[in-house]
């Protein structure tokens, strides 16, 4: 875990939380070094029209497996003769895509309902707390295959099997969050002042249940890149000839004993990615463990 620097006692008195946990994280070098990698890999998989050197798209059966290094092909080329840098650049925005939005949408549906269960209580949080727990009577990786499966190949069914593997856990989090937020001294005054459900939610349980129900999140994204790759591995995700890390790393076996390096790369950024999403959870979870 991260060791930082007390924080001064003037510095605490005067700001806010949100105000002292980004001054934790400005004053984090793991957090901040870990940012600047993922900065770099976003920053190449959406401005690639611009910065790849090839298209991605451009096959050559002359260049096949070229090393890397070789002349015009900084990374090599894949199977078809495709350019390996262009290809790594443009399958960066497919992937983490796919590892972002399964994670977003859990978020947000996945708090939205979590609150409701938590807060209601009774027998509409034993229904949906009940209905959810039949999604953890399977591991996630089955699950996702299974539902994958069932909807067909393509990015799209891809997205929604992720999401509905994440939503359950979410759910269980704000629900719990929630529950003991609402048995608190201030829920009961503002209830009893007269204020509505709605306004009770907006104001006072939902500023305090973002925070654990946010820091969780972030740590499912190294899950759901992990996820999403090994979707498009298995034929499940992505289809050919788009460029996605998973289905590169498929394509690529034939060329392991050939040119392994060059079948490692799809690998080594889902690895670098996946960790650095992990890391930077960890930074965030430390920073907002405050005690004030």
């Amino acid at each position: 875990m991260t060791a930082y620097l007390p924080i001064p006692p003037a510095v605490a008195a005067t700001r806010s939380y949100w105000a002292t946990v980004w001054y934790q994280l400005l004053r984090d070098p793991m957090a901040l070094s870990i940012t600047f990698i993922l900065l770099l890999i976003v920053s190449a998989a959406v401005f690639a029209p611009w910065l790849a050197p090839a298209d991605p798209y451009k096959a050559s059966m002359l260049n096949r497996l070229l090393p890397i290094g070789s002349e015009g092909h900084l990374l090599g080329t894949d199977e078809l003769g495709r350019d390996m840098l262009s290809r790594l650049m443009y399958g960066g925005r497919i992937s983490l895509l796919m590892g972002v939005i399964p994670v977003l949408a859990a978020f947000i549906i996945g708090t939205a309902t979590g609150l409701l269960a938590g807060y209601v209580g009774g027998k509409l949080n034993m229904a949906i707390m009940r209905v959810l727990d039949v999604f953890y009577a399977f591991p996630s990786v089955l699950l996702a295959v299974a539902i994958s499966g069932a909807l067909g190949p393509g990015m799209s069914n891809s997205l929604i099997a992720l999401s509905l593997i994440f939503i359950p856990q979410v759910v269980r989090v704000a629900e719990s969050v929630t529950t003991q937020v609402r048995k608190l001294d201030y829920i009961e005054a503002a209830r009893m002042s007269g204020a509505g459900a709605f306004s009770i939610i907006r104001v006072h349980v939902l500023s305090n249940v973002l925070g654990p129900v946010f820091v969780y999140t972030t740590g499912l994204l190294s899950v759901s890149m992990i996820l999403a790759s090994g979707l498009s591995f298995l034929g499940l995700g992505v289809k050919p000839p788009e460029p996605e890390w998973g289905l590169m790393l498929n394509t690529l076996r034939s060329a392991i004993y050939i040119n392994p390096w060059l079948a490692a790369l799809p690998g080594v950024l889902i690895f670098i990615t996946s960790i650095a999403f992990n890391l930077l959870a960890d930074s965030v979870r430390t920073a907002m463990d405050i005690r004030r």
